[in-house]
């Protein structure tokens, strides 16, 4: 896992030191006509959906849908890039024969403020805050009735500074901070009392009662590494990948915390597009539990990759 990290690790330096148009990101001349707001609203509506009658090979009916909203407002001038976000993303899939589950469930926000003290540069003093955590119960299916994740357990806050590199900052960025600040909260008292999510864990006497309980945030300190561009890989189809690399310094310093998206957007028309969209996972402090030899025990299993893959066709409106 540790070889694939570091391979990860040196694309990052890799796209961050190619230059746009090698990634068919083209540069137009523009002239400065002062400081400039712009703001984005995007909602998406993707849905998937199959039906049998008679159909001898046999099959469940289902359905699933995801509806989205991301909404920007950026500002821009010769010295300073101010790029605001938020993204709101929330799925279902309902087969025949079982309960409904949760195929998505995403909240962030991400506010990102640079300065360059020459106008000609495109080296930034960048200073970043990230949250993101989910807005309902998540569950380890079929078993409904233990949540394995909450509103806010987890949640996660980044907040850092370091130095941004964006020729064209829009397209493609590279960031580093040294002193990034990450704070997970698990304010849901059994996962909290569990150690779900890196907190230390409740301390229970021999009859298995609670004599302290689990602590409720866990705060690292370390280093944390972006990249992120986004270009026409041909007329109607786009590409955009972000990854992001942290390491604390004082709990195992070395163990990386990985966060890779590439998402494809195909435009058929000015409504109607497809995606498709590849999200990988690793945390070491969120670990993994397998059944142990003891009927209804689990033992720890230690941390692995997690991956979620998605495939939709669906309307697309800007507002």
């Amino acid at each position: 896992m540790k070889y694939l990290l570091l391979f990860i690790v040196c694309l990052c330096f890799q796209f961050s030191n190619a230059q746009p148009d090698s990634l068919f990101i083209k540069e137009k001349e523009q002239k400065y006509t002062g400081p400039q707001w712009s703001q984005k609203n995007k909602g998406t509506v993707d849905i998937s959906q199959v039906s049998f009658t008679n159909w001898n090979a046999g099959g469940s009916n289902s359905i699933s849908g995801l509806a989205a909203i991301f909404s920007s407002l950026n500002y821009k001038d010769k010295f300073f890039n101010w790029k605001n976000n938020v993204n709101l993303s929330y799925g279902i899939n309902r087969q025949q024969g079982r309960e409904t589950r949760k195929t998505d469930d995403i909240f962030e926000i991400n506010s990102n403020l640079g300065f360059k003290p020459d106008s000609l540069s495109n080296w930034f003093f960048s200073a970043r805050v990230n949250f993101r955590t989910q807005l309902t119960n998540g569950f380890n299916y079929p078993n409904v009735s233990e949540p394995i994740s909450k509103f806010l357990a987890p949640g996660y806050l980044f907040l850092g500074a370091g130095m941004e590199y964006g020729k064209n900052i829009d397209q493609l960025s590279f960031y580093f901070s040294p002193l990034t600040l990450k704070t997970t909260f698990v304010l849901d008292e059994d996962l909290a009392n569990a150690g779900s999510y890196g907190v230390n864990p409740a301390v229970l006497d021999i009859n298995g009662d609670i004599i302290i309980p689990g602590d409720k945030i866990r705060t690292e300190f370390g280093v944390l590494i972006t990249n992120s561009y986004q270009m026409e890989v041909i007329e109607n189809i786009n590409l955009r990948n972000e990854v992001s690399i942290y390491s604390d310094y004082i709990n195992n310093f070395g163990n990386l915390d990985l966060d890779w998206r590439i998402d494809f957007d195909f435009k058929v028309n000015s409504f109607v597009r497809a995606t498709f969209g590849s999200h990988l996972r690793y945390d070491d402090d969120v670990k993994t539990q397998t059944q142990s030899d003891i009927e209804g025990e689990f033992d720890e299993a230690g941390a692995k990759v997690q991956w979620k893959q998605f495939l939709g066709v669906g309307f697309a409106v800007d507002f």
